[in-house]
């Protein structure tokens, strides 16, 4: 469908939004967790859905994923990925619990808020953001929380959908945090869904015919 009409440079802007959002989000969490937060967007590429699934680790990794719809100017699902085991690390700093764990089922309410708390901030980040560079109006819906399998997250938020995008929009997100070591780092993806007709939307936005 678009895949022959977006180009690197279509790509570097979507990445240079990520950006922006990345440093939005990343005031956000310093503020949230009293330390210094930097985040990066390494890549931003455009990928099929299947490869979707395999950049997520594959249909049965489990992982901690956050899930929203997207309306206004632009209407699609967005999910932001995270490994069980880095979601966990990250829940369990920031609540100052180390007996939190999302596999054993050791949650506790204000972790999971703080999950749900993490997919509001990155989220409301990177679509404001791309809400700023396209002048389109573009708004989260509350996002809901899931661990599971990742075909199970995935499936379950296109089950509304009459019809999927081939095409998938890949942004990764990399949250470091001071006084943390590098391989600790929160490492996840958002997968951006847009309906197709939205693909227009934002790529006409960004200059694309």
């Amino acid at each position: 469908m678009y895949d022959n009409k977006i180009t690197s440079i279509h790509l570097d802007v979507l990445k240079e939004i990520g950006n922006i959002g990345a440093a939005h989000a990343a005031t956000a969490l310093s503020t949230l967790l009293n330390k210094k937060i930097d985040m990066k967007v390494p890549k931003v590429e455009m990928v099929s859905f299947d490869d979707m699934m395999d950049l997520a680790g594959g249909p049965e990794r489990v992982v901690a994923g956050i899930y929203l719809r997207i309306e206004g100017d632009v209407t699609g699902s967005m999910f932001f990925v995270l490994p069980v085991e880095q979601a966990n690390r990250f829940i369990r700093r920031l609540i100052q619990d180390e007996g939190f764990d999302f596999q054993t089922g050791e949650v506790s309410e204000i972790g999971v808020s703080a999950m749900q708390e993490l997919g509001n901030i990155l989220s409301g980040s990177y679509l404001s953001a791309l809400s700023d560079f396209t002048s389109l109006k573009i708004y989260p819906t509350v996002p809901a929380l899931s661990v599971d399998m990742v075909g199970a997250i995935i499936s379950f938020g296109l089950v509304e959908l009459s019809h999927v995008s081939d095409y998938v929009i890949v942004i990764d997100t990399a949250i470091n945090e001071e006084d943390v070591p590098n391989e600790e780092s929160v490492k996840g993806h958002f997968f951006l869904l847009p309906d197709p007709e939205s693909f227009e939307a934002i790529f006409k936005a960004l200059g694309v015919s």
